[in-house]
């Protein structure tokens, strides 16, 4: 029997955990295991209760979530972070890219899309809602390694690893993209490894940023 994956909830809204817990528990293979309602008493829950995957408001009194995005992943290199934010976003908040969150997703998700995130993230993948690339690209501008003049970048790249980093800045997980290119799904991850290093990227967030920053893709809504 598969081993449920365990999710922590961070929030300073108990309208909005609750909510969040009712999509989840009624999810197969998903369990949530504790709740927190400010950014020190997530850290400690996170610590004490080791979850797969943590979602994490940004915005709450006290300790926010950047913060303690920053100190949960310091300490645990297991526990995977996803801030959870409002449409307007505040320039402040990519500062949990920097802070090891695995992505962000908007706090009017669907249901099924917030389950398939979890998922995604908890097997090591990173996730970024596509309605908030355009905004995490002008705020983490200037922040990736340079391509050379006239290059998008991808020249030390292979054929099939740029359709991987293409497939990544899609949103596509690596099971999705093992579908799509007929590959095996630890053959995907193992282009995966290679894309980031050969471009220098910490993770999977990022090498979205860097498609989009050097014209591999657009941002929806971008004509």
């Amino acid at each position: 029997m598969t081993a449920e994956l365990r999710v922590l909830l961070v929030d300073d809204q108990e309208l909005v955990r609750v909510g969040l817990r009712m999509v989840l528990d009624a999810a197969p293979g998903i369990e949530v295991v504790g709740e927190a309602g400010d950014g020190a008493a997530g850290v400690r829950r996170a610590l004490d209760l080791r979850p797969d995957v943590v979602l994490m408001d940004v915005r709450m009194p006290g300790m926010d979530g950047i913060e303690a995005t920053r100190r949960i992943t310091e300490a645990s290199g297991t526990v995977h972070v996803v801030l959870l934010t409002t449409f307007d976003l505040d320039e402040y908040a990519f500062g949990g890219l920097n802070a090891g969150a695995s992505g962000f997703l908007l706090k009017d998700v669907a249901g099924d899309e917030l389950v398939r995130a979890v998922r995604t993230v908890a097997a090591g993948d990173g996730i970024i809602s596509p309605r908030v690339t355009r905004r995490v690209i002008e705020a983490t501008r200037g922040t990736l390694p340079a391509a050379p003049e006239g290059s998008d970048g991808t020249e030390a790249l292979t054929e099939r690893e740029r359709e991987v980093l293409l497939a990544i800045a899609a949103g596509a997980s690596n099971q999705e993209i093992a579908e799509q290119l007929f590959l095996s799904e630890s053959t995907v991850k193992t282009h995966v490894g290679r894309v980031l290093a050969k471009l220098q990227l910490r993770d999977r967030v990022h090498a979205v940023i860097y498609a989009y920053e050097h014209g591999l893709t657009r941002p929806a809504g971008r004509a």
